[in-house]
């Protein structure tokens, strides 16, 4: 009798786990099933989706990844053409490719954007361009440096090394772009990298330039997502699905309630607008593990916007969507007609101010939009209500509401689009 104490409770807890392990398979089979059938789809296809030139679509601009050597070349061909034009008296310039929104092509077969072939004379004679001329040349200068070197260095420092010349950054990122374009790699290719913005956290383990690093004791600011993405390799994970979090508060609730233990799933996200690391970490993640994206964002214009720019690339670096654009991200959550599904209280929700509603009707006339009806119909009853909201709004019910319910909920009904 004296072993019977201790032995109910013991039972006790046993048979709550069990139903609890029960609960949580019920919530996540419908992930499950969609995990399957990535893993099915990407395997078949190796990872690859179709090329332009196998879908019959010529005159396109894309890059691919290049070594530092082949790079150190191309920018001395360059060069020699260049001091060839001169002896020969047609002065310095270059052949650029027009990264303008009129030079954009929307593949629906491959759901991105791609850059046209259209190029502009960029030339030293030309006094409405000589600035620009003279930055692209001396930002080419500093990259073969950089690439010689063998080492890398950050867009800030870039800016820094001739801040007289640039101005401002904008002017020393936007050439970075052009030259990639002019040399046809990735802009990783030329060993420029953008400071830290993204963080991971979640059930995924990978090596980072040697180093082990597990991601699931990383507390709850997660790990940075390095910029050198070429140094992380060997993906290991028992993860259903990777959920894709907009905003940094959101993830920082889900990090410190270790959502990911309980659904088992890797977190990313960017802090608002996607850089390029954690673009190129999703596509590696997604690739390597072949797992379901999931996106959990604000129900406003820009949120979608986002999520778009994940899966359909940006038309200022559309000539590297072909390795910046993670494909069939589903929408999760939050979306217009969640406010009335949750009963989200009228205090969370916000009018849509006039740039919102003009930014919004031009997203329905983007293609990423119009071929996905149910997105269509979203944004159409989020215009028509004229109200929006962000994720904290959940917060209403509970700080913990956005863990326990909303997402367990979203979850168990295959509520994604």
């Amino acid at each position: 009798m004296k072993g019977s104490g201790p032995a109910a409770p013991a039972g006790r807890e046993m048979a709550l786990a069990k139903s609890q392990t029960a609960a949580v398979a019920r919530v996540m089979q419908g992930v499950v099933a969609m995990r399957r059938q990535v893993e099915k789809e990407l395997s078949a296809t190796s990872g690859r989706a179709p090329t332009l030139e196998a879908l019959g679509i010529t005159n396109v601009t894309e890059v691919r990844e290049r070594d530092p050597s082949a790079v150190m070349r191309a920018i001395e061909e360059l060069f020699a053409d260049a001091a060839d034009s001169i002896l020969r008296g047609q002065g310095l310039h270059f052949e650029v490719p027009n990264r303008t929104a009129t030079n954009q092509l929307y593949v629906p077969e491959l759901d991105r954007i791609v850059l046209k072939s259209k190029t502009s004379t960029r030339s030293f004679d030309s006094t409405a361009q000589v600035r620009k001329t003279a930055i692209m040349t001396r930002v080419m200068e500093m990259l073969h440096q950089v690439l010689r070197r063998n080492i890398h260095t950050t867009k800030r420092d870039l800016f820094y090394a001739d801040v007289k010349l640039f101005r401002s950054q904008d002017e020393s990122d936007a050439v970075l772009d052009d030259v990639a374009c002019v040399i046809g790699c990735t802009r990783t290719s030329l060993h420029v990298v953008a400071s830290e913005k993204g963080v991971v956290v979640g059930r995924v383990q990978f090596r980072e330039d040697g180093d082990l690093i597990d991601c699931t004791r990383m507390g709850v600011g997660g790990k940075a997502i390095p910029p050198f993405i070429d140094k992380i390799s060997d993906f290991r994970s028992d993860a259903e699905f990777i959920l894709l979090v907009e905003k940094d508060a959101a993830f920082m609730r889900l990090a410190e309630d270790r959502f990911y233990n309980k659904y088992p799933c890797i977190i990313i996200t960017a802090k608002g607008q996607p850089d390029v690391a954690t673009r190129l970490f999703l596509r590696k993640c997604r690739d390597d593990l072949k797992l379901p994206v999931l996106g959990l964002v604000d129900a406003d214009p820009y949120g979608l916007k986002i999520l778009s720019v994940y899966m359909s690339g940006s038309k200022t670096m559309s000539y590297d969507s072909a390795s910046l654009t993670t494909s069939d991200i589903k929408w999760l959550g939050v979306r217009p007609s969640d406010l009335d599904k949750y009963n989200i209280p009228e205090q969370c929700r916000l009018p849509m101010k006039a740039s919102d509603i003009k930014y919004g009707k031009a997203l329905l006339e983007e293609d990423f939009v119009r071929r996905n009806p149910k997105w269509y119909a979203e944004l159409e009853a989020m215009l028509s209500s004229k109200v929006k909201a962000e994720i904290q709004a959940l917060s209403s019910y509970g700080f913990q509401y956005l863990t326990e319910t909303y997402l367990p909920r979203k979850l168990k009904e295959r509520d994604w689009i």
